[in-house]
């Protein structure tokens, strides 16, 4: 088996590690301090694992929600995120190694630092803008103004490569809030691949040593100004063959693949990489060439490299055929022991058989908001939902809108929107009254919060 411990194949991590973001242990425990501060008590501060947060008025973290910090899903041995993890290790451990004389693999594996970080780490290094929906208070989780739980494992880019590594694997929970249904949840995990390249590695076969860098370049859709094209076609080629090999490795040799361009603030260029699989095109990871400018921040301003991310509870929904997100917090041993047989074979072929189907209760609930079409409270409401209800929630989803022909834009009439809210335990069969509980509390804190009317 891999070492669940954080990697010890650079002494310069292991002091990143323990002197900048302290190894978080797989014990967890939410104060009342913490549950205080996400029920109202504006001066009470948040703790978690172990370090306290004042509030302000950018504090949105929820006692549900800190419920999952620390749970590390990725480290317990037979759970079907762990393995994916395993797997992917597998593949670079094994295909990317280290010259001669020590032979040891090239990428630093590290799943222990803690979630908390600041506003710098998560955006402001990764050059995201000022005015990015990600930076809201509707999309991220924040501690207070300056503290968050990180939304990607990219909040960790400019320290590790300030450490030193010039490859590496960092696997960790990620929070966002998002929408409620069957492939979304507020808590996921994530694995981010990070590898740089000096001149000598990305031409290897050059004796004149080609420069890297071009001054007074533009930048064009293929290429950063700081970039020759030979550069960016030579990481291209490198990046793209390599997680080609990796979706090889997990899907099979005989899975077709499809690339397709994409926008990230901290890549230029970028591209999804869809898979065929099961008679349809999924989505399985975004990557791209590093922003060499994020590379010159973390004081590697003579390499070049190439980034990507991966979504472990995305690739374990596909390979094991598992078809509901909430089913990974499960602690029900027939969810748990369906994975036992891959701890000695990771890659042992394992399809996830439903152990019940209860039946689904499902409720409506209709407002006025002043909004047009799009309503700018759709967050609040998964976030609502998820509160009063934690996993008792499948799916929220919006059935009916219409505009009211008597009210103008800005009225508190002006338009009506009919939310859909399922509910199931895959546990036990719920009752009608404890929903109607439920439902109650939900409509309640919508009109504490949001500047709606019921109907």
């Amino acid at each position: 088996m891999f070492s669940l411990a954080t990697v010890t194949r650079s002494c310069k991590l292991q002091s990143y590690v323990n002197s900048s973001s302290q190894i978080w242990t797989r014990h967890f425990t939410v104060s009342s301090a913490a549950l205080n501060a996400s029920t109202g008590t504006e001066d009470s501060p948040t703790e978690v694992l172990g370090r306290v947060y004042e509030r302000d008025d950018m504090t949105n973290i929820t006692p549900r929600l800190l419920e999952k910090v620390g749970r590390n899903l990725h480290q317990s041995p037979s759970h079907p995120l762990h393995l994916i993890k395993r797997r992917i290790h597998q593949y670079f451990d094994t295909t990317f190694r280290k010259p001669n004389p020590s032979s040891a693999p090239l990428f630093a594996c590290v799943d222990e630092i803690h979630p908390v970080v600041t506003v710098e780490q998560n955006f402001d290094q990764l050059l995201t803008p000022a005015d990015h929906p990600s930076r809201r208070q509707g999309e991220s989780y924040y501690l207070n103004s300056r503290h968050l739980l990180r939304a990607h494992t990219s909040a960790h880019q400019n320290d590790l490569v300030k450490s030193g590594l010039d490859a590496f694997l960092v696997t960790g929970d990620v929070y966002r809030r998002d929408a409620v249904d069957p492939t979304h949840y507020p808590c996921f995990h994530q694995m981010e691949g990070v590898r740089l390249f000096s001149a000598a590695e990305l031409f290897p076969d050059d004796v004149h040593q080609r420069a890297l860098f071009t001054p007074g370049g533009e930048e064009t859709p293929a290429f950063q100004a700081q970039h020759s094209a030979v550069v960016a076609e030579r990481l291209e080629q490198d990046l793209k063959a390599t997680l080609e090999g990796l979706v090889q490795h997990l899907f099979g040799t005989d899975i077709k693949t499809e690339w397709a361009s994409e926008y990230f603030p901290f890549t230029h260029p970028s591209w999804e990489l869809n898979v065929y699989f099961q008679d349809k095109w999924l989505e399985v990871l975004g990557c791209g060439i590093m922003r060499q400018e994020i590379l010159d921040n973390a004081g590697a301003s003579s390499k070049v490299g190439w980034a990507f991310g991966v979504g472990l509870e995305r690739l374990a929904m596909i390979l094991y055929s598992i078809p509901d997100i909430r089913f990974f917090w499960s602690d029900n041993h027939r969810f748990l022991d369906q994975f036992k047989p891959a701890m000695d074979d990771i890659n042992t072929n394992i399809q996830f058989v439903p152990y019940s189907k209860h039946p689904i209760c499902y409720k409506d609930m209709s407002f006025w908001t002043m909004d047009g079409k799009n309503f700018a409270g759709e967050n609040d409401i998964m976030e609502i939902a998820r509160e009063a209800a934690g996993d008792l929630i499948e799916w929220i989803e919006k059935i009916d809108y219409f505009e009211n022909p008597k009210a103008k834009p800005g009225d508190a009439n002006f338009s009506s929107f009919c939310y859909r809210l399922n509910f199931r335990s895959h546990e036990r069969t719920l009752l009608n009254s404890e929903i109607n509980d439920i439902q109650e509390r939900i409509r309640t804190e919508m009109t504490r919060r949001l500047n709606i009317t019921l109907r």
